[in-house]
């Protein structure tokens, strides 16, 4: 089976998604501060222009889930993420759906192994479908991810956490 985003992307954390999962799983070890590996990370987006100076702190670094020596993201089990849907990073709760701050874009399931999990005989079944995920709550999420950005990029301790 394909890679998932749960073990090839660099998932971005905001302080919101630091303290719900914290409080949740009563860990500190999860995430740190580290420039992006992948420079498309740090590019400059022409549709999403403030999400560079929102997400990269001044020294280049943003915050991240740790990942295991395997690549797989710690919170990824045997059935996918080990964290409830409203607990998980923003980021993840999005996926596979584009977005910018102006709104929800199309689906982007690249990294989505839809051909194995994407059920046969559903006509139009998509990786919506077996997320159980609704537009609502998508948009809903992206609302909150930039709220959480803005409040990030304003916070005056913006480096450590």
């Amino acid at each position: 089976m394909q890679k998932t985003c749960c073990q090839r992307a660099e998932i971005l954390v905001t302080r919101g998604d630091i303290e719900r999962i914290e409080a949740h799983t009563a860990r500190d070890d999860f995430w740190s501060r580290r420039a992006p590996a992948n420079a498309a990370y740090s590019e400059p987006d022409p549709d999403d222009p403030d999400w560079r100076s929102l997400t990269l702190a001044p020294d280049g670094t943003r915050r991240t889930l740790n990942r295991r020596s395997n690549g797989d993201c710690t919170f990824l089990g045997q059935r996918g993420c080990v964290l409830p849907t409203e607990v998980r990073p923003l980021v993840c709760r999005l996926y596979p759906y584009g977005y910018t701050e102006r709104g929800l874009e199309g689906i982007d399931d690249e990294y989505c192994p839809t051909a194995a999990l994407v059920p046969r005989g559903q006509p139009g079944a998509t990786m919506l479908t077996v997320l159980d995920m609704s537009r609502a709550d998508a948009e809903r999420w992206r609302g909150t991810l930039y709220d959480e950005l803005r409040a990030d990029a304003k916070a005056p301790s913006c480096i450590s956490v």
